[in-house]
């Protein structure tokens, strides 16, 4: 059942994180689906600019709409992931998005504001909801680039007057991760001290944390093995650190990236041990259970494993 993000928010705000998962093809979506299931969790899926390029948003759309007839117990939101204005614009009027992301963080804070208020109303208009950005996490994730010299953490201050002045639903911080598999050189951690004052600036207000995958060295050392030339050095955030950050008001919880790296690791290993082997239907079912077992497991460390009657249980209210 599609509902809307904000219903999902309203149960998780302070207590766990919804994990907020891209899909860009059948095989993910059925892992995503079964993952969820399994593990008792609602769930939002992401779809990117990149992704409605890539398999065309009406054959996603389709996708959707099937895995929630093949999977009918499931609760979950469909997001715009880093949309810029005129893709916001056409998800808002599909009537098919429960909610859009206007990235804008690449403009100053005037314009970041003008352009973000503009898709709020929009969006408010057909009761849809925003997620915003300030701050620049640094890294690559599709068409978002920032290179580490120009990436800054939130201000808290700034977060108050940006969600005053636009009037978006949620609030993507920047709070120490980035995007894609280089995150972190050595150990860092998420900056708490931060995400704990943009919680009290902005009570009510959830935090989105992008770039959260955490990038297992396993994974990454699985893939070089089988052919990969990933960085070995090559790490992300500390899974254990979800649950603490939820606490504090974030609410939504971006991971892509892993996702990429168990698709990499099933479809490298499988063909390095069946040479012979052409059709892509085996190394695709073994994917699709790999990936519910990794989105399983991921639900547990956000916390909302387990919490799919519970919010099944705030719709009726």
């Amino acid at each position: 059942m599609i509902v809307t993000t904000l219903d999902l928010f309203r149960v998780a705000y302070g207590k766990f994180a919804i994990g907020a998962y891209n899909i860009n093809n059948a095989e993910q979506t059925m892992g995503l689906f079964k993952g969820c299931m399994e593990s008792k969790a609602p769930f939002i899926i992401q779809i990117s600019k990149g992704a409605r390029k890539f398999t065309d948003k009406r054959m996603l759309e389709a996708i959707i709409r099937s895995a929630e007839e093949i999977f009918p117990d499931a609760i979950f939101a469909v997001h715009l992931d880093h949309g810029d204005e005129e893709t916001c614009y056409d998800c808002i009027d599909s009537g098919f998005y429960s909610s859009v992301m206007i990235d804008a963080s690449h403009e100053d804070f005037a314009n970041n504001v003008a352009i973000t208020k503009r898709v709020v109303d929009r969006a408010h208009a057909k009761g849809i909801s925003v997620e915003a950005e300030i701050g620049k996490l640094g890294g690559v994730e599709e068409d978002v680039k920032v290179d580490e010299g120009h990436a800054c953490l939130t201000d808290p201050v700034e977060a108050v007057e940006f969600v005053k002045q636009t009037g978006c639903d949620a609030l993507a911080a920047a709070i120490g991760t980035s995007h894609g598999a280089y995150k972190f050189k050595g150990h860092q951690s998420l900056h708490f001290d931060v995400i704990e004052k943009i919680g009290k600036a902005i009570p009510g207000t959830p935090i989105v944390m992008h770039g959260s995958s955490s990038v297992p060295k396993d994974e990454v050392l699985r893939i070089n093995a089988a052919g990969g030339k990933l960085d070995p050095s090559a790490c992300g955030v500390d899974e254990n650190e979800y649950l603490p950050a939820a606490k504090l008001g974030v609410t939504k919880i971006n991971i892509d990236t892993d996702g990429r790296l168990v698709w990499t690791r099933v479809h490298r290993e499988f063909f390095r041990d069946h040479p012979s082997e052409f059709d892509f239907r085996p190394p695709g079912k073994t994917f699709i259970d790999e990936y519910a077992k990794f989105i399983a497991a991921k639900n547990v460390k956000l916390g909302s494993a387990g919490q799919l009657e519970a919010v099944r249980a705030a719709l009726k209210k």
